[in-house]
């Protein structure tokens, strides 16, 4: 098949999206393919049209890439491509949205509760700067359950740009106006201390499955966007260690099951569709998720394909199958 790749952007995650989309070029041609790598500027739409691909992937990260904007545009266009559809990467790109998701999801299908999340509170750039939110900090420690240290994050947007740990009230202030330089909202949360894990998933409703959990240790403080992009700041171990959840081997294999079950009812709940990525922390007694990715990162730093690679899976054979199954698809 002609598959169209789509990298780079203009988000603050555009490297680390000209890294995935190199790996996945490489990837689909290994698996046979015809392989157009493109850019998205100004010219994306008339190239798409003119080249007319039979399938596209998404390799793009960040704004565009995972809010909708571009599922939207192929949409549109009318062409067949790998990833969630725009209605949900809508809701999968507010962070703030992870609560009632889950809450909706348990109503309609009275299934058992598995997946938690860090408690927090949302604030945007024209509430802290223009309607005086900003000298109401000294309420955020109550606000949020156990005080500090608090976790500031950019409500929307991935690669842990704009995350911070904040330890008092007096560092507050900057973290979230480092946090509202990559957005115009932040959430203030939980600092969650534990295993740090990212679970894989592939396929689409009760047909997705889980990949062995990614265990995340960072060499010093936490997987933030240095430690993403500096080499050897990070060790990746997948499977995750048992002992890393349980000093018995019965206990660390009942949590992995359940954190692989929260990563699904996560994946589920949302509607992912073909591909995604949750993580989480496992404090010692649950999975507290707080990110859902829709374009999983494929570079050679990236958590997808170390957890492929633990399956069994090669990237070429996971691709190709991914490109086979949208082909064709009705684009919206």
């Amino acid at each position: 098949m002609k598959v169209a790749v789509l990298m780079g952007g203009s988000s603050f995650e555009r490297e680390f999206s000209l890294a995935s989309g190199k790996n996945v070029c490489a990837a689909l041609e290994e698996a046979g393919h015809r392989v157009v790598p493109l850019d998205t500027n100004d010219q994306l739409v008339p190239t798409l049209r003119s080249e007319r691909p039979d399938v596209v992937y998404n390799a793009l990260h960040g704004k565009h890439g995972e809010d909708g904007t571009i599922q939207s545009l192929l949409e549109f266009l009318g062409l067949p491509f790998v990833g969630s559809p725009a209605h949900v990467c809508h809701r999968t790109w507010n962070k703030d949205a992870l609560h009632s998701t889950l809450e909706n999801y348990r109503v309609l299908t009275e299934e058992e509760p598995v997946a938690s999340w860090p408690q927090g509170i949302f604030i945007a750039r024209d509430a802290f700067k223009d309607m005086g939110a900003a000298t109401a900090l000294d309420l955020v420690g109550e606000r949020v359950i156990g005080g500090y240290p608090l976790a500031v994050k950019p409500a929307h947007g991935g690669s842990a740009l704009g995350v911070h740990r904040v330890d008092s009230q007096d560092e507050l202030g900057e973290a979230i106006l480092d946090a509202l330089s990559y957005d115009d909202a932040v959430n203030i949360e939980q600092w969650v201390e534990g295993v740090e894990l990212s679970v894989a998933v592939l396929g689409t409703g009760w047909d997705a499955h889980a990949l062995p959990p990614v265990e995340i240790v960072a060499h010093d403080g936490f997987f933030d966007a240095e430690a993403r992009m500096v080499p050897n700041r990070v060790d990746f171990v997948c499977p995750v260690r048992m002992e890393s959840l349980s000093s018995n081997e019965a206990d660390a294999q009942a949590i992995r099951a359940e954190i692989e079950r929260a990563a699904l009812e996560v994946y589920r709940a949302y509607g992912v569709r073909d591909l995604g990525r949750i993580d989480m922390i496992w404090d010692g007694s649950r999975a507290r998720c707080f990110e859902v990715d829709v374009s999983p990162g494929m570079s050679d730093a990236s958590l997808f394909p170390v957890a492929c690679q633990a399956a069994g899976l090669t990237l070429p054979g996971v691709l190709n199958a991914l490109v086979t199954a949208a082909e064709g698809r009705v684009a919206f």
